[in-house]
């Protein structure tokens, strides 16, 4: 059941919150528990087992670790950890780690099929810092049923965010004594719509182009220099409002519950440097790699060169915990040493940093940001190496610019010394694999402009606080607009219009990491 699907908008969430306020409030957890549950069980009722058993187990797992010390709480919790990921390892890794083996060895074992199981990465992940945090000398929770709903809150179970029982467990207290607030169902229906938009019209309108145009490097073809960049432009910005529109519509439904989710975007295409764009992009997950991976490997405290291997070995994680594949962990290497090199650049200017740039340079230090980010997307997106590699090659002129050809008529003398130098004369789609230019034109236009230009959703929704972090850095270009009662519900029907041109269902990308 799709955020953007008719089920959702016009079945599932209208019958939640209504009954969510006409029950009795001591009933308000139990009710969001089941309604999750219910929600989670829709794509595949089998796996009910799986996320009921994982949470009952680290609930109890949770409660020993709190009541022990020493020796035996370390090894709970590390025996917690490792349960966690092997559970996950065999539903997303097993096939993965087979074939691997199969290529290194020359064996020849069978691959097991596993299906992956909807939103594994993500629950598993956020139980494994439950326990550690426990560890540490956290407040376990006691209630199971507010245990559950940290687990299974249907607005972020999916696709996230991640988030910590600190953020969650003191809202799902105050549910019992808070009904329904119509301002917040109107602040969540404005904010979900803003994400509807940016997931129905632009990620969903970029899809298409850009699967061509990858599905076709991956085959074994070259596309040409235009439609490389066309089809890495459309990925880049796919992804982002796929992604990004997804974290809104999550903020936006748990909001008409009275409940605050943490950010997960600011603007990360706005970053001038690869460290800047983690602290904008998939900012939980960051948060995560950081606060229990990298620390844990010993961060930045023993020297610079083991602070280097513990950047690169926590992205490489960090890209296989995005797909059994080797283009998310060269997507993860290659972070990591974007990371690396941006840390050694910064250490060797040591003292001479200044603290505002001249504004060249700043745009100088965007454009080669960006350009790193989109090369990082090739290889995400990518299903093969040999697909990677002819995006790379078409990207960077091995078969020489393709132009279409009436342009290039049109420059009559000066025509023969571009040809010289490479220009070559083609239609423009040489491989038929961009449907509509026009279409795909005008969405990249407004998906830079909306990127570059525009504020973000916790900035356009400013005065509602919509997320629980502070306002977030400000990027090239900041301003922040508050709406009215009179916007959101304009925003409402906006949606509900919206939706009956949208072309269909396309499913979130992020849905099965």
């Amino acid at each position: 059941m799709l955020f953007s699907s008719w089920a959702f908008i016009a079945g599932f969430l209208p019958v939640v919150v209504l009954l969510y306020r006409l029950l009795p409030t001591t009933r308000s957890v139990q009710w969001l528990v089941l309604a999750s549950l219910f929600y989670y069980g829709w794509w595949n009722p089998v796996y009910l087992l799986l996320i009921l058993t994982s949470t009952a187990a680290n609930h109890a797992l949770g409660h020993w670790i709190a009541r022990s010390s020493g020796r035996p709480r370390r090894l709970l919790t590390a025996a917690g950890v490792v349960a966690n990921l092997a559970a996950l390892g065999y539903f997303k890794y097993l096939d993965f780690f087979i074939g691997a083996i199969n290529q290194l060895s020359g064996s020849a074992l069978a691959l097991q099929n596993v299906t992956l199981p909807l939103a594994i990465s993500f629950f598993t992940f956020q139980q494994i810092a439950y326990l550690v945090d426990v560890h540490r000398g956290g407040l376990r929770v006691k209630s199971p049923w507010e245990y559950a709903l940290f687990v299974s809150f249907f607005p972020q179970l999916i696709a996230g965010p991640i988030v910590h029982y600190r953020e969650m467990i003191p809202q799902f207290q105050r549910l019992g004594r808070s009904g329904v607030n119509t301002a917040n169902i109107a602040i969540g229906c404005a904010v979900f719509a803003v994400g509807l938009f940016k997931k129905t019209v632009i990620a969903d309108g970029l899809g298409a182009s850009a699967d061509a145009v990858f599905d076709y490097a991956d085959a074994g073809h070259r596309p040409s220099f235009i439609e490389s960049w066309c089809g890495a432009l459309a990925y880049t910005f796919q992804l982002y409002f796929d992604f990004s529109g997804y974290a809104d519509m999550a903020i936006g439904a748990a909001r008409m519950f009275g409940i605050v989710l943490p950010a997960n975007f600011a603007s990360p295409y706005k970053a001038v440097n690869i460290i800047d764009f983690w602290r904008r992009w998939h900012m939980t997950l960051s948060r995560f790699l950081r606060d229990y991976l990298y620390i844990a490997l010993g961060g930045n405290r023993h020297g610079r060169v083991r602070r280097y291997v513990n950047l690169l070995v926590t992205m490489l994680l960090g890209g296989l915990w995005h797909g059994a594949g080797w283009n998310f962990v060269l997507w993860g290497g290659w972070h990591g040493l974007m990371l690396i090199i941006n840390h050694a650049w910064q250490a060797m200017r040591g003292s001479q940093r200044q603290t505002a740039s001249p504004a060249a340079h700043r745009i100088c230090a965007w454009l080669l940001t960006f350009l790193g980010v989109i090369a990082g997307w090739v290889l995400f997106r990518a299903e093969t190496f040999g697909g990677a590699i002819r995006m790379f090659e078409a990207m960077t002129l091995a078969d020489g610019i393709a132009l279409p050809a009436r342009w290039l008529a049109r420059l009559g003398a000066l025509a023969t010394p571009l040809q010289e130098a490479g220009v070559i004369g083609t239609g423009l789609s040489s491989h038929g694999l961009i449907a509509d230019w026009h279409e795909l034109m005008v969405l990249l236009a407004a998906a830079i402009v909306l990127c570059l230009a525009a504020p973000n959703t916790q900035q356009l929704f400013a005065r509602h606080a919509i997320v629980l972090e502070s306002p977030p850095p400000r990027g090239l270009v900041h301003f922040a607009l508050t709406p009215g009662w009179g916007v959101a519900i304009g925003a409402v029907a906006f949606a509900a219009l919206l939706y009956l041109t949208t072309r269909g269902h396309v499913e979130f990308i992020y849905r099965f990491f």
